[in-house]
């Protein structure tokens, strides 16, 4: 699809991997709308970026809250083209651990966040997108869902968050094949370890140990990186139904 005058939404837009993907389709003209619930943040980058950058607060796991933020986001833009969902939680527990077994509270929490927000912003924004008239290659829209290599080689003390990372793999290809009618694309990215804030409050010794562990380049992925693929999966229409590992070569030990 073509970027200039393009309708985005993208979820967990505010900063760190998605906050960079506003940044980078803004500068190629495209209308954004900054979809967090971080009112603070997501106000000053809208405000930093102007004209044709609007910040909506928003909650994915609730369908009303997103919603809305959709219809929005037509009601400036025209319509809704392509949602990039970028909002996402990460988790730390053992199944045994020292305090205990693994809170259920816990795992449900990254399901819903990681799981079931990126479902909701699937089933939402494909049905408005059915709505749009198509492009002259006969698409009507696109989603770009996050993932991780956890989906793939999870760690110990992972097991919520490698779940709910695999489970949207697994739905990218069915979702693919069923909106193929409406000219709808599904795709998602697996990033490995970047630079984003869930990192930036590790002590450095243990950002430098993250970084030495990719093959090449041995450093942590820059937002900015994630944010050229998904210009890339915007633009390319033979992109669909397939899950990109976005990870310089990592694959991560079992702790």
């Amino acid at each position: 699809m073509e970027i200039q005058a393009l309708s985005v939404v993208v979820t967990g837009g505010a900063s760190g991997l998605g906050g960079a993907t506003v940044r980078r389709l803004h500068s190629a003209g495209a209308k954004v709308v900054i979809a967090d619930r971080n009112v603070e943040v997501g106000e000053a980058l809208a405000k930093e970026l102007g004209s044709n950058a609007q910040f909506i607060a928003c909650d994915v796991t609730d369908e009303t809250s997103l919603a809305a933020a959709f219809d929005q986001a037509i009601a400036s833009n025209g319509r809704l083209q392509a949602v990039i969902s970028c909002a996402g939680v990460g988790s730390a527990e053992k199944i045994l651990g020292r305090n205990g077994v693994h809170s259920l509270d816990l795992f449900n929490r990254v399901m819903q966040v990681n799981l079931n927000g990126v479902f909701n912003a699937l089933r939402l924004g494909a049905e408005r997108m059915s709505q749009n008239e198509p492009n002259a290659a006969g698409e009507r829209g696109i989603i770009i869902n996050t993932a991780s290599i956890a989906a793939f080689d999870g760690q110990i003390g992972q097991v919520a968050y490698s779940a709910s990372k695999g489970a949207i793999v697994g739905l990218t290809l069915p979702a693919a094949r069923e909106l193929a009618r409406h000219g709808i694309r599904v795709m998602t990215i697996a990033p490995g370890t970047f630079d984003t804030p869930l990192l930036a409050g590790l002590p450095e010794p243990a950002r430098q140990t993250l970084a030495a562990q990719v093959p090449f380049p041995p450093r942590l992925g820059d937002p900015a990186e994630f944010a050229m693929l998904a210009q890339h999966i915007l633009e390319n229409p033979m992109l669909n139904g397939e899950t990109i590992r976005l990870d310089g070569a990592l694959r991560m030990g079992y702790k």
